[in-house]
């Protein structure tokens, strides 16, 4: 099984942030992934998330990478993993926002539709990752423990 990589530089400018959703629909599509596949639209609202926190957080280029196993027939149902790594060694930082705010959220999202997130140093700056398993459905939530809870459509 191999793995491939794709990658987009990002500029610090809200305007990015559509083009890195095109380009992430264009790559997935281009990899095999079906338009009508859930993960499609998780990956896409996890990528605009993480772009705009860069954008809109570091002043600073980015780097968007999107890694997933392929098959000699394709994409397999393994884990797809996203990455935003960016010049800022400013730790990424959930928040609560007030149900009045306009933002505050996005990694309260990503947090409930990734499977598994983090950050690391990368250089001079950090990279944020998340990974989404392709063979669970991509709907869901958290049960009263805490743990992801996915619920087929």
């Amino acid at each position: 099984m191999q793995v491939l990589q794709v990658q987009l530089t990002v500029e610090p400018d809200p305007a990015e942030v559509g083009r890195a959703r095109r380009w992430a629909r264009s790559r997935l599509a281009k990899s095999g992934v079906a338009p009508e596949e859930p993960l499609v639209e998780t990956l896409v609202l996890i990528i605009s998330e993480l772009v705009t926190n860069a954008v809109v957080h570091t002043g600073c280029p980015a780097v968007l990478r999107m890694l997933f196993s392929v098959g000699s027939s394709g994409p397999s149902r393994g884990t797809v993993r996203v990455e935003v790594a960016d010049a800022s060694t400013r730790p990424p930082l959930p928040r609560c926002a007030a149900s009045d705010e306009m933002g505050g959220r996005g990694l309260e999202l990503v947090d409930g539709l990734a499977d598994r997130w983090g950050w690391q140093p990368e250089g001079a700056g950090k990279r944020i990752w998340c990974e989404v398993d392709r063979a669970a459905p991509a709907l869901g939530g958290r049960g009263t423990d805490g743990r992801v809870v996915r619920v087929t459509g």
